[in-house]
């Protein structure tokens, strides 16, 4: 059973009706180009590329020009994590696996800003490269997905994501980045606590890397968010990795695609 995520800010700082409210409100319009609705990328999985609300709100679109393509719930969904945990002061940096053009991140680091927050982290952990071809040796849901052969979409260079930060301003020493494929990077990852882990790394091997190397960073009262959920791949990766480690905290809904969790202990 998974519940449905409510994202009411009743406990984070009181910004309504002032400068910072109104910028993140703006933000996640921009982050996700609700601005000028831009077509999506045909692809296999949504051939017709014409932009729908519906569409780019629940992130089901690969946008052609929106820095992000997870949708408007999924990043208001980053907000209110980060917005609970800086409420309540629980310790930790915020990071991304998986980041594609920034989007998030960016939407991540500007949350950050908006709190007047200096001594948190936004952590960038990607490729740069796109999604990585398991081979004959990978996970039988690996192969079977083959993203790899959508590179040429998903596959973002790393200056790109940068130049994308320093359109928004924000690209300073709070962003880190890490690039590299996840099992050679995130092993040895510099940050001490997390408060946020966001998962977006589409493959089994992908979300089994994350959780397994930075769970055990999180600190209790923490967030882990699954953008992929609705991936087979990923969703049995997520369930593999609770049972391991005896994870009991229920999944929370998103939208039809994504599902978090926050850490009791």
């Amino acid at each position: 059973m998974i519940a449905r995520q409510n994202t009411s800010h009743s406990s984070a700082p009181d910004t309504s009706e002032t400068g910072a409210a109104l910028y993140l409100d703006l933000l996640e319009r921009v982050v996700t180009n609700l601005i000028y609705e831009d077509d999506g990328i045909p692809n296999r999985y949504l051939p017709d590329g014409r932009f729908d609300l519906d569409r780019r709100q629940n992130g089901i679109d690969w946008p052609s020009v929106a820095h992000t393509m997870v949708g408007l719930e999924r990043v208001r969904n980053v907000r209110y994590c980060l917005e609970r945990v800086l409420a309540e002061g629980v310790p930790g940096d915020f990071i991304e696996t998986g980041v594609w053009r920034g989007g998030v991140c960016v939407f991540a680091r500007g949350v950050l800003k908006a709190y007047g927050c200096t001594d948190r982290a936004v952590w960038v952990a990607d490729s740069f490269q796109g999604i990585p071809d398991t081979g004959p040796d990978g996970h039988h849901l690996d192969r079977a997905l083959a993203l790899h052969e959508a590179n040429h979409v998903l596959g973002v260079p790393l200056d790109v994501v940068r130049r994308n930060f320093q359109q928004y301003g924000l690209l300073d020493d709070q962003v880190r980045f890490l690039p590299g494929w996840f099992r050679d990077t995130l092993p040895t990852a510099p940050m001490e606590r997390l408060a946020v882990l966001r998962l977006d790394g589409d493959l089994y091997e992908s979300t089994t890397d994350a959780l397994t190397n930075l769970y055990p960073k999180l600190s209790p009262g923490g967030f882990v968010i699954i953008d992929d959920f609705v991936i087979e791949a990923c969703a049995q990766a997520v369930h593999d990795f609770r049972q391991r480690a005896g994870v009991e905290e229920p999944l929370v809904a998103i939208d039809d695609g994504g599902v978090y969790w926050r850490r009791e202990n």
